[in-house]
């Protein structure tokens, strides 16, 4: 299989190339009007971001709905419905000061009472994750229509970050308050203050959004329309490109091994940011409850086993990053220098397997089901972990069974990629402390990793103020967890956007296609 794999390996290079040019400049002058046709990969359930959370839904209604602020590249917070704001010196206070004269899509007024009631009222009922986080919140208040005061019960460091449009949209209360936030018919005709409106919805065929021509920021958007076309079939969404029907591949469209090829044809210009919020890392889970995994020498002999560059380069087209530790390339607070590490070395991993006496006990492998490109990878971990001598038992199952699986803690080593959101506190912690072991969830501590020290540190970096506090706490948890071995640390995954040539300034933030139409023209 190496060698079939190999035979993409050029290709993967060239597209690395591609993927260095600036993607968040601005890129001549735009030109006005015009249609963007995009793929939507799967059909959304719905566009009500504050109440749903699929990734379609954010990339969608990202241009629809609108947040505080956004992040750039570095994840440094940028004015949007926010146009400026300050955090006092003892880090529990954020006073917000908002844009004048922005309405919603209706024509109402966007005030600060809209802010007040999407944050402590919709969002507290209606996002987890959110209002996970709006726990450290003692009070929100609109003092003037203008300015609205977070008021925390403690420093959060990372609560700055929350204010992106898919962890915080702003909704309108004139439309949602005294209601059924669930069944509120505006959920399927969403209302924002976003610089798209809502057209229409064909089932199974495609989306709609129009211009909002009273967009408060001048000049913008350019665009007149864009179209998500819904095309389940992914040899379909690659035809569509190659022809012309659709302008953009949003990450994960098509299988990876058709990207070379698909960037290799007329007009192709693909790139790798965008994702930089987001900032998904893969790993392989280790069950630490027993059996193999439990002995660190055997999780340490995997890490030193598998090859990250062969899968990186062959498998991902050298988009991303090959991992060293829990914190990915562009989430805060990342150490480099605190981290173990574990380079591809086979003569080390079989030397630990005979440290410990291993006789070739078979270890069970989940791979995760999510298309071609991962399983293609699961056959890859195998064959490195046969190189150094470990018996694999595969266990494949579709996507219910691998979530049920790992939720009920039935596994050695499976495969994940999660979402960091740019702070430890808000992405990564919940894979490693001992209170987010939980059953019935494949996305919390499934691996059962329990160690009160990384608790500790985890809870001091979260609260930590000011920032060099919160720094070392997570150096010492990146430190512990790595000389641990708790997992093995695969690739910072990219997911590559494909577009064709003449679609200008897509890619704008770090949160990429899902609020990026507003800065987009097409040349």
């Amino acid at each position: 299989m190496k060698a079939k794999l190999l035979g993409t390996l050029a290709a993967s290079v060239a597209l690395s190339v591609l993927a260095a040019g600036g993607a968040f400049a601005q890129q001549g002058t735009p030109k006005e009007g015009g249609r963007a046709n995009v793929v939507i990969q799967p059909e959304p359930p719905g566009l009500m971001v504050g109440i749903l959370q699929n990734a379609p839904t954010q990339m969608v209604a990202g241009n629809i709905y609108e947040g505080l602020l956004r992040y750039d590249e570095k994840l440094q917070p940028k004015p949007q419905l926010a146009k400026s704001w300050t955090i006092s010196e003892d880090g529990k206070t954020y006073t917000f000061k908002l844009q004048p004269g922005v309405k919603w899509h209706d024509g109402k007024p966007f005030t600060a009472a809209d802010v007040v009631f999407s944050a402590d009222v919709f969002l507290r009922k209606t996002n987890p994750r959110t209002r996970a986080s709006l726990a450290y919140v003692e009070s929100i208040t609109a003092p003037d229509d203008e300015t609205v005061v977070f008021q925390l019960k403690q420093p959060f460091g990372p609560f700055i970050r929350m204010f992106e449009v898919g962890t915080m949209p702003m909704v309108p209360k004139h439309i949602y308050e005294g209601t059924d936030f669930l069944t509120n018919p505006a959920n399927n005709t969403p209302i924002g203050t976003g610089p798209f409106k809502f057209g229409e919805w064909v089932k199974g065929s495609y989306i709609k959004l129009v211009k909002n021509k009273d967009y408060y920021e001048k000049g913008k958007p350019h665009l007149d329309e864009i179209y998500w076309h819904i095309i389940p079939d992914a040899a379909a969404r690659a035809v569509a490109f190659e022809t012309g029907k659709v302008d953009i591949l949003p990450g994960g469209s098509v299988e990876n091994f058709d990207i070379p090829r698909l960037a290799k044809t007329k007009n192709a210009c693909i790139t790798d940011k965008g994702w930089e919020f987001f900032a998904p890392q893969s790993w392989l889970w280790f069950n630490h409850r027993g059996g193999l995994t439990a002995d660190p020498r055997f999780r340490k002999a995997v890490s030193y086993a598998i090859d990250r560059n062969f899968a990186l380069d062959v498998l991902w087209n050298g988009m991303g990053a090959v991992s060293d530790g829990p914190f990915a390339q562009s989430t805060s607070f990342r150490d480099d220098k605190a981290v173990v590490k574990y380079p591809y070395d086979p003569a080390k991993a079989k030397a630990l397997l005979k440290e410990m006496g291993y006789k070739g006990e078979p270890v069970r492998f989940t791979p995760m089901p999510y298309g071609e490109t991962w399983l293609r990878w699961a056959e890859a971990i195998k064959q490195n972990l046969e190189d150094v001598g470990i018996k694999v038992e595969m266990v494949n199952t579709d996507v219910a069974g691998w979530n049920k699986k790992l939720g009920d803690w039935d596994f050695d080593i499976s495969i994940t990629f999660l979402y960091q959101y740019g702070d430890p506190a808000l992405g990564v912690s919940r894979a490693y402390i001992s209170s987010n072991i939980a059953k019935g969830s494949p996305f919390n501590n499934v691996g059962g990793y329990s160690n009160p020290e990384v608790d500790k540190l985890f809870a001091e970096g979260a609260v930590g103020f000011p920032d060099s506090e919160r720094q070392k706490a997570y150096s010492a948890v990146q430190k512990k967890l790595t000389e641990d071995a708790v997992y093995d640390w695969l690739i910072d995954l990219k997911f590559p956007t494909l577009t064709h040539c003449n679609v200008k300034n897509l890619i704008t933030t770090g949160i990429g296609v899902n609020d990026g139409f507003k800065d987009a023209w097409i040349e």
